[in-house]
């Protein structure tokens, strides 16, 4: 499966292992919360009836910056060693 240059397999299954991991963390940060919602919104794009790459290219972008946010808060050491980062970047196709 493929949406404009987006392996959505791969889209999935990073929002899965992302919602796992993040159930592992203590809920109520700001930051992680705002990482939670990002994800949920990315996972609404991919069961959308047709995802489309202009929606799933944003909503990537979204979680990424959100996880670059919450890295620099103190509850964001929990996540520093996370892949998710390179892994979005690498399934958007940035080197």
């Amino acid at each position: 499966m493929d949406s404009g240059g987006i392996n959505l397999k791969e889209a999935a299954r990073l929002v899965a292992d992302l919602e796992r991991d993040l159930r592992r963390l203590s809920a109520g940060a700001a930051d992680l919360q705002t990482v939670r919602d990002e994800v949920e919104a990315l996972r609404s794009v991919l069961h959308s009836p047709a995802p489309r790459d202009k929606g799933l290219r944003p909503a990537l972008h979204a979680v990424r910056q959100a996880l670059e946010r919450a890295i620099d808060t103190v509850e964001g050491e929990a996540i520093r060693d996370w892949p998710y980062i390179a892994e979005i970047g690498r399934i958007l196709g940035m080197r």
